[in-house]
């Protein structure tokens, strides 16, 4: 599967991005987990220590002009196809079956203006969405400014993640409208930080005709991370452990409709 996850910055969007890689992975499937939200925290919510984290691909330099040929950020040629398949091997993070890669924020250089750092990005996430076995889970911004015409056509589904908040639902209309421009056709709902059924039911009506697949509830102990190091292997918290069946049952129904 692969699957991009948007939503209003707040709402548990990174949260839910870990829950759903991890639950994957506990299946005894690989992911790739994709930290495309330059406030990048995918990393910390898979339990992962600073020293341990991965560093955005943006922001490799060197790597940057080796692939792309580029000698400058803009003003002079560079490869629109570098060679990225290698990547994922060499530069993710590693949290038992899941692999981690942060692509940082990259700056762009005015209107039509493509960077040597946004081609690389753009070339990685070709690869990985359409050339690669693993299932995608894709942590983005609130938008889906990293996906084209080509890469978001082929993604299995984007979920947007919500809660009751006015702002978020507003979000949610907007990001709609985005996949739309590109194709994307297999738009679903999680509903996050639900304290009741009143809360629930009001957000399916605001919603329309995009499907809610599942909720979970509002529990602070998943802000301090999903997953912890125990014995030298990741292990689920407490907090997850005791939401992994509603996490579980929302990649079920996921599975049953695409």
């Amino acid at each position: 599967m692969k699957i991009a996850i948007s939503g209003k910055g707040g709402v548990g969007k990174t949260t839910f991005s870990a829950m759903l890689a991890a639950a994957i992975s506990r299946q005894g499937r690989p992911v790739i987990a994709i930290d495309a939200d330059p406030d990048a925290n995918l990393a910390a919510a898979l339990g992962l220590r600073p020293d341990d984290q991965p560093t955005p691909l943006a922001e490799m330099r060197d790597l940057i002009a080796e692939r792309t040929g580029a000698k400058g950020n803009y003003g002079g040629y560079f490869k629109l196809n570098p060679k990225v398949d290698d990547l994922p091997d060499r530069y993710a993070a590693r949290v038992g079956n899941v692999r981690l890669l942060a692509l940082g924020g990259v700056s762009k250089g005015g209107a039509g203006c493509i960077c040597p750092a946004s081609a690389l990005v753009k070339a990685l996430l070709t690869h990985l969405i359409l050339g690669r076995d693993e299932s995608v889970i894709m942590d983005m911004e609130a938008g889906i400014e990293h996906l084209g015409r080509a890469t978001g056509a082929s993604m299995d589904a984007l979920l947007i993640v919500v809660d009751e908040g006015p702002w978020s639902l507003q979000t949610a209309g907007r990001v709609r409208k985005l996949a739309g421009d590109i194709g994307i056709s297999r738009l679903f709902a999680v509903a996050n930080r639900i304290a009741d059924t009143e809360a629930l039911s009001r957000i399916r009506d605001d919603l329309g005709d995009v499907p809610v697949l599942g909720h979970l509830p509002d529990d602070t102990r998943l802000r301090r991370g999903l997953m912890e190091l125990r014995d030298g292997d990741f292990a689920p918290t407490d907090a997850f452990a005791e939401h992994l069946p509603a996490v579980e049952a929302i990649l079920a129904e996921l599975q049953r409709r695409i």
